[in-house]
């Protein structure tokens, strides 16, 4: 009779340790691996950096264009409105949810006119902010608007026309 009791002890104690083991399990969740990662697709847009139409006097100045599509300007450059559009450049960008994107706005560019002259061009901000980390899933992306500052001399070293250029962003993934 006694080890009649042990034996059915020791099926107890296993059952109870069978359903705590069950038990455990169901309470712990299990997540698949986490897709790889795909490497930054940065595409540009049609909507390239734009300054608008402006003049200016002997001094020269500035203009800006922000990222958010505002512009301004300093010194004796006047923002003219004849229908010219200014826009900051625009890109797409797509990379996995969490990846960290950060920009380097290269050196200042050179513009050149198309009646003679030069400006300098640099870039400064972007809308959002970098470093930026990813929140869309792909197939959906990241709209990273790009804005500069041109910096004009006077109208005799800047003749009036279209100057146009390149220049240099790296994008950096993490």
């Amino acid at each position: 009779m006694i080890l009649e009791k042990r034996k059915s002890g020791l099926v107890g104690r296993e059952k109870r340790f069978f359903f705590l083991i069950i038990l455990l399990a169901l309470c712990f969740s299990s997540f698949a691996q986490e897709p790889p990662p795909i490497p930054l697709t940065i595409t540009p847009t049609a909507q390239t950096m734009s300054f608008g139409a402006f003049t200016m006097g002997a001094a020269g100045g500035t203009i800006t264009i922000n990222p958010d599509g505002s512009r301004s300007s300093s010194g004796d450059v006047i923002q003219l409105n004849l229908g010219y559009s200014y826009t900051p450049a625009l890109f797409e960008l797509l990379a996995n949810p969490g990846t960290m994107v950060t920009l380097l706005l290269g050196a200042p560019s050179t513009l050149t006119g198309s009646g003679g002259g030069t400006m300098s061009l640099q870039l400064t901000t972007t809308l959002p902010l970098t470093p930026y980390v990813m929140s869309t899933t792909p197939p959906a992306t990241t709209l990273m608007y790009v804005g500069g500052v041109l910096t004009v001399q006077n109208i005799g070293l800047n003749p009036a026309g279209t100057y146009t250029g390149t220049y240099n962003i790296t994008f950096v993934q993490e």
